[in-house]
């Protein structure tokens, strides 16, 4: 068994597997005609439940083969134009090389002796983000699994900084269209149930200062503690951006912690002509970023960035078999001082290897390509009397739903959205997302690939259409 060790002795077994294993997914790739099979629950389950854990292969090849039959012929791709669904971007060739390396070296970032050269690159890359933030030279931070942890991490932070004894005080302000994760964080840093105030949105799904400016003061003449408050630049549903510099100043005005989860809308860092539309990003106490949404990066690539080194003391442990104190003396840099996990991978190659070969306008571009093909869609469907369009986008997120001419009964078009979704799915010929706007179903469409058309918009809504009309169909059959 030694022999499938990876070390010195082995790298030509390693090279050889390795490449037929890409290989095996290039020639996938190329001949992918559709983002996903149809293939269902009841289809796939028993293929993977017949197989016996317990009695190996003993050969590559063999489970490769196998792999094929349970996994990679029916995955759903990312790559393809027509998958539309959620926030899952195409990856870039670089990052995944960066993938290869380090998963074969296996650097563990949670200690210079663990990782080296690989500390320094990840905290190259943290500088590099807290500068197009517009940070100061103050500025830290780390990398971390995706959002939901680097929220989690602020969250934290932003609890002890409020310095109060009483967690049943604290409040946090978020939009109404705010990722789940804020609402999960309260609850797992110990705080109570009414600890998350929601904010009203506007027409544009966009947090409306006003009412936040209310909450607020009304926050504070109850005698409880405004802990934090999260503006979104780049809402899931809707690709919204708060106003930031308003939320800025009012944080301020409140001594209230400015996070801002820019999850989505990160990739605006990069942008060439639409950065603008985060100016403010750089008065937040901590941002989030998913290089693995906005950034053209593999699952995961994410880190959290504070203004203030100080403040990530907060999640700094000391264990003498890891980090004593000694190393802090001796300036040697330890990442798991700042971060939420001890084991954790050397994720950051992947951005790094992407930087130097692409550069920033390379990815920039990438992501101005998405944000103008959402405007030309949406003039797409508000011209089209078959769809009814929620806002405008911000970023690349369209949501709208269909309206079958004739029908006016609310629950009636509900189901007739549901099924096109559903029927869609089933078809293979696309993904495309769902979600709710004022009690109704809606569809969405998550647009992050450059090579996705005009063209490919509006194929996928006829499509939809012809679902939702066949469903009407049929059920105007049922009911005579």
């Amino acid at each position: 068994m030694r022999s499938h060790l990876l070390n010195d002795t082995t790298a030509d077994r390693y090279r050889r597997s390795v490449t037929e294993g890409v290989e095996r997914v290039a020639a996938k790739l190329a001949t992918t005609t559709r983002p996903f099979t149809g293939v269902t629950v009841d289809d796939l389950t028993p293929r993977i439940e017949g197989i016996d854990l317990d009695k190996p292969l003993h050969d590559t090849t063999a489970v490769l083969d196998e792999l094929e039959e349970v996994y990679l012929q029916d995955a759903i791709y990312f790559h393809h134009p027509r998958y539309l669904a959620h926030l899952n971007c195409p990856v870039v060739i670089p990052a995944v090389l960066g993938e290869a390396v380090l998963s074969a070296v296996n650097s563990s970032l949670d200690t210079w002796d663990q990782s080296a050269g690989g500390t320094l690159i990840e905290r190259k890359l943290i500088d590099w983000t807290n500068e197009r933030i517009g940070f100061g030279p103050s500025a830290d931070g780390v990398f971390t699994s995706g959002g939901s942890q680097s929220n989690l991490q602020a969250l934290l932070l932003a609890r002890e900084e409020a310095k109060s004894d009483h967690l049943a005080d604290l409040r946090i302000f978020a939009s109404e269209v705010s990722h789940f994760s804020v609402r999960k964080s309260a609850k797992l840093l110990g705080l109570g149930p009414d600890a998350v105030v929601s904010i009203p949105v506007d027409h544009d799904k966009r947090m409306q200062t006003l009412a936040l400016a209310r909450e607020l003061e009304r926050c504070k003449e109850n005698g409880l503690v405004p802990m934090a408050v999260v503006a979104t630049a780049g809402t899931t549903d809707f690709g919204s951006i708060d106003p930031l510099p308003e939320v800025a100043e009012l944080c301020s005005q409140f001594g209230t912690w400015m996070h801002v989860d820019a999850a989505y809308g990160c990739g605006l860092l990069a942008s060439l002509k639409n950065r603008g539309r985060i100016d403010g990003i750089e008065h937040a106490d901590s941002v989030t970023v998913d290089y693995h949404k906005s950034f053209f990066q593999p699952v995961s690539s994410s880190a959290l960035l504070v203004r203030d080194v100080a403040t990530l003391r907060h999640a700094t442990y000391h264990a003498e078999y890891l980090n004593p104190r000694r190393m802090v003396e001796e300036r040697i840099p330890n990442q798991v001082d700042k971060s939420l996990q001890t084991t954790r991978r050397f994720d950051a190659l992947k951005l790094w290897m992407t930087l130097r070969v692409m550069g920033a306008d390379g990815i920039g571009e990438l992501f101005d390509e998405v944000c103008d093909l959402a405007a030309r869609g949406w003039e797409l469907l508000a011209a089209d009397p078959r769809f009814d369009v929620v806002v405008e986008p911000s970023l690349s997120t369209l949501v709208f739903r269909v309206i079958p001419s004739g029908v006016t009964d609310p629950a009636e078009i509900d189901r007739a959205n549901l099924y096109a979704r559903k029927a869609l799915f089933a078809s293979g010929d696309a993904v495309v997302a769902g979600t709710k706007v004022g009690g109704r179903h809606y569809l969405k469409f998550t647009l992050l690939n450059p090579e996705t058309t005009v063209d490919d918009i509006a194929a996928v809504l006829d499509l939809i259409a012809g679902h939702a009309e066949q469903y009407l169909g049929d059920s105007l059959d049922r009911a005579c």
